[in-house]
C-alpha cells in the first residue's frame, strides 16, 4: 500500500477542515475518497467543494463500500465509540475526534475493539504536537524534576458566549452532549495533565452547573487529584471567565516548571529539596537554583501533524503521538470528576463505570436536550479557535 484511501464521517467545523486539509494534498499518503453527513445543506456544500468524492448518509454504507481504507470520525463525541466499533469490525483504520466518547465503557469497549482489529487506532489530541507541552513531558517523564509533588492547572480561557451554547439544542445537555466544560473544550487539557503528569488515584471536584451560563451542564469546575507518590494536583476550567488565564505549574524535588504564555520556564535545583531540607543548619535558607527558559519558535503541527503521523503509522509503521488507546485516561478523570462532584464524594481510580452511568442516566431523565445533531456550521480550515491559547 502507497496510500492510504480515507472517509470521513461528520463533515461540520473539525470533519470539512480535515476534508479542506487532506483533499488538497496536504498530507503524504492520506487520499480523501468518501464524506458521510446527515446534514443536507452540508451535503450539498461539500458536493460542491469535491464533485468527484462520493457523499454518503449512513456511515455504514460507506464502512462497507470498499472506498476506504481508514475514517476520521467527526461526530458528536457520543457517538464516537459505535462507529469506531463498526469501523474496526470492518477491517478499517480510524481516527476519532477528541474525547473518546463520554463514558469510560464505551472507551474501553473501543480500545477492545480496536485490539482485536489489529488495525491503526489515533485519536486526535493535537495539543501533544506542540513543543512546549512535549518539552514538559520530556523533562517530567525522564526524572530530571525528580519526585513529583505538585500540579496546578488554571486553563481558564475557554470563554463562550450564550449564543454559542444556544447554537444547537444538543449542546451543553446531557442527554446531548453528555457534559460542559470537562468534557467538550478541557479534554486536551485533562490529556496532557495525565501524558505529562500521570494519572491520579482519586478524584474530588466540584462542578458548577449554569454558574455563568443558561445551560443545564457544568461551566466551571475545580478537580483535586491525588496520585501515588503522594504528589497532588489541582484543575481549575471555566467557559465563563474573560479575560482567561492559561497557567501549568509543575513542582518536583529537584525544582519548579512554570508553562505561560507560550514559554516554559525551568527552575532546576542544585540539590535534592528533601536532602537540602533535613541537612542545611540554617532556618530560612534556599537551595541554590539554576533558571532556563525554553520558548517554541511555534504552536507545533497541530491537527496536520496528527494527521500526518497516522498516515505513516499506517504506512511506514511509525509511532503515534496519540495512540487512540490513551483516550480513557482523560475520560477516567472527567467521569471521575462529574460522579465525584454530584455525590459529594471522593472517587477512585479507575472510575466505577456502573455509578456512573447511572448518575448520567439521572441527570439525561431531566435533560432538556435534543440528540438531533444538525447544524450548518461548516469551517473553511483550521484557525486560532483550536490553537493552543496562552
Amino acid at each position: 500500500m502507497d496510500e492510504v484511501r480515507i472517509g470521513i464521517i461528520g463533515i461540520g467545523n473539525m470533519g470539512f477542515a480535515h476534508a479542506k486539509c487532506i483533499g488538497s494534498g496536504e498530507i503524504e499518503g492520506l487520499k480523501l475518497t468518501a464524506l458521510c453527513d446527515l446534514d443536507e445543506e452540508k451535503i450539498d456544500k461539500v458536493r460542491k467543494e469535491f464533485p468527484d468524492i462520493p457523499v454518503f448518509i449512513d456511515y455504514k454504507e460507506l464502512l462497507g463500500s470498499g472506498l476506504v481504507d481508514a475514517i476520521i470520525i467527526a461526530v458528536p463525541h457520543i457517538l464516537h465509540a459505535d462507529i469506531a466499533i463498526d469501523a474496526f469490525d470492518s477491517g478499517l483504520h480510524v481516527l476519532v475526534e477528541k474525547p473518546a466518547d463520554i463514558m469510560t465503557s464505551k472507551a474501553r469497549a473501543m480500545n477492545e475493539a480496536a485490539e482485536k482489529s489489529g488495525k491503526v487506532f489515533c485519536i486526535m489530541f493535537n495539543q501533544r504536537t506542540n513543543p512546549i507541552f512535549a518539552k514538559a513531558r520530556e523533562i517530567v517523564q525522564s526524572g530530571q524534576l525528580g519526585a513529583l509533588k505538585r500540579l496546578v492547572w488554571i486553563i481558564t480561557n475557554w470563554y463562550r458566549t450564550q449564543h454559542y451554547y444556544d447554537s444547537g439544542s444538543w449542546r451543553a445537555t446531557w442527554s446531548g452532549e453528555g457534559g460542559g466544560v470537562l468534557l467538550n473544550q478541557a479534554p486536551h487539557n485533562l490529556d496532557l495533565m495525565q501524558w505529562i503528569f500521570g494519572m491520579p488515584i482519586k478524584i474530588r471536584a466540584f462542578c458548577s452547573v449554569a454558574k455563568y451560563h443558561d445551560i443545564e451542564v457544568e461551566d466551571d469546575a475545580t478537580i483535586y487529584a491525588e496520585y501515588k507518590n503522594g504528589a497532588t494536583g489541582v484543575f481549575i476550567t471555566s467557559t465563563g471567565e474573560c479575560p482567561g488565564t492559561n497557567r501549568l505549574e509543575i513542582s518536583g524535588d529537584l525544582g519548579k516548571l512554570v508553562l505561560e504564555d507560550g514559554k516554559l520556564k525551568w527552575w532546576k535545583l542544585n540539590q535534592p529539596e528533601r536532602e537540602f531540607c533535613f541537612n542545611v543548619k540554617e532556618g530560612f535558607y534556599e537551595p541554590s537554583t539554576e533558571y532556563c527558559e525554553f520558548a517554541a519558535e511555534n504552536q507545533g503541527t497541530a491537527h496536520k501533524g496528527i494527521l500526518q503521523n497516522f498516515s505513516d503509522a499506517i504506512l511506514k509503521h511509525e509511532e503515534l503521538l496519540a495512540p487512540g488507546y490513551d483516550g480513557i485516561n482523560e475520560l477516567q478523570i472527567s467521569n471521575a470528576a462529574y460522579l465525584s462532584s454530584f455525590q459529594d464524594r471522593w472517587v477512585e481510580l479507575p472510575v466505577c463505570e456502573k455509578e456512573f452511568e447511572e448518575c448520567l442516566k439521572q441527570l439525561a431523565i431531566n435533560s432538556g436536550g435534543s440528540q438531533m445533531f444538525t447544524s450548518h456550521s461548516m469551517s473553511s480550515g483550521y484557525n486560532e479557535r483550536w490553537q493552543v491559547r496562552w
